[in-house]
């Protein structure tokens, strides 16, 4: 890389923070806050800076359980890219990548650029990059080759999104990268896609894990890519929610500290109050179900006698095969 496209970098990142349209372009205001809050240089040529490997199994070991969850989706997001020279890494919410999939091929040139476990990709080392302003910002987005702050990080494509965990607060970044120079607009399209859905499988099979005792929902209507889930206890009430969820339903940690019924959060009626016989008439319901109709059955489960099962019945106005 010459220094004539290193000033002519430069000179542009410059240009375009006086300019004063930060408020209307997102990238310039990650220049702007590269230069002006974290003070970087763009025509800096130093690597990033990495961990040592103690701190690096310290920051993986915090991480841990999404990071067991996120296996499955790494491989086959790797799967889909790798064989296009395409890196896989997943960075925990300081923007140091804690696991990654490359090609052996590719190992070289990857680590060569820093696209490697215990480097430091948060937006305040680094500057405007896929994996830091993905985690600045909290939200979706793809830095190509010279929209990256630093002049030197200008041959890369990154592609990243982010994973909340089961609280909904950011947890990591999962991003695809790529020095390719043949790297069409279409094809990051499509990694763009395939790095969103990969970040929405990790986040729910994380939920799921973290609430293994509890059954887990999807909130009707709420989001098409299915990432907006409950998980409900035995006595139905909500007892976690990922971010889409909470997003879309209205959810917050003082929901869930009320422990809210279930089909009231899923409705959002706001209507009248179970009543005792309603309530009363889904367990019986439910008794029914599991024993096929059988009233005799229905009854042992509950505790009760038949006599007492048909009086109920009668009651609720439920109807029985036997």
């Amino acid at each position: 890389m010459g220094a004539g496209f290193v000033s002519e970098h430069a000179g542009r990142i410059t240009a375009a923070i006086t300019s004063g349209k930060s408020a209307r372009s997102p990238l310039i205001a990650s220049w702007e806050r590269s230069a002006r809050l974290h003070r970087l240089d763009p025509a800096t040529a130093s690597t990033p800076g990495r961990i040592s490997d103690v701190e690096l199994a310290q920051a993986r070991q915090v991480i841990e359980p999404l990071l067991i969850a996120a296996q499955p989706s790494l491989d086959r997001l790797f799967q889909a890219v790798g064989g296009v020279g395409c890196s896989v890494l997943l960075a925990d919410r300081n923007g140091v990548p804690v696991d990654r999939r490359g090609a052996m091929a590719d190992d070289a040139t990857f680590e060569q650029w820093g696209l490697w476990t215990g480097t430091v990709w948060s937006e305040e080392h680094e500057g405007t990059n896929g994996i830091g302003t993905c985690l600045m910002e909290s939200r979706a987005l793809t830095i190509h080759r010279d929209q990256h702050f630093h002049a030197r990080d200008s041959a890369l494509s990154c592609t990243t999104a982010p994973v909340y965990d089961e609280h909904g607060e950011l947890a990591a970044a999962l991003d695809v990268s790529s020095c390719r120079a043949d790297l069409t607009e279409g094809f990051v399209h499509l990694i763009a896609m395939a790095v969103a859905d990969a970040a929405r499988k990790i986040e729910a099979e994380h939920f799921a894990q973290a609430f293994a005792n509890a059954r887990i929902v999807l909130a009707a209507g709420a989001e098409k890519g299915g990432s907006a889930l409950l998980a409900v206890d035995r006595d139905d009430l909500v007892i976690g929610a990922t971010r889409a969820a909470r997003l879309a339903l209205g959810i917050t940690n003082a929901t869930l500290a009320r422990r809210i019924p279930a089909i009231d959060i899923m409705a959002q009626t706001g209507g009248d109050p179970e009543t005792l016989d309603q309530a009363e008439r889904s367990v019986v319901q439910r008794a029914l179900a599991r024993a096929s109709g059988n009233v005799t059955q229905a009854a042992r489960s509950l505790g009760i006698s038949r006599a007492t099962m048909h009086r109920k019945l009668n009651r609720l106005g439920l109807r029985c095969n036997a």
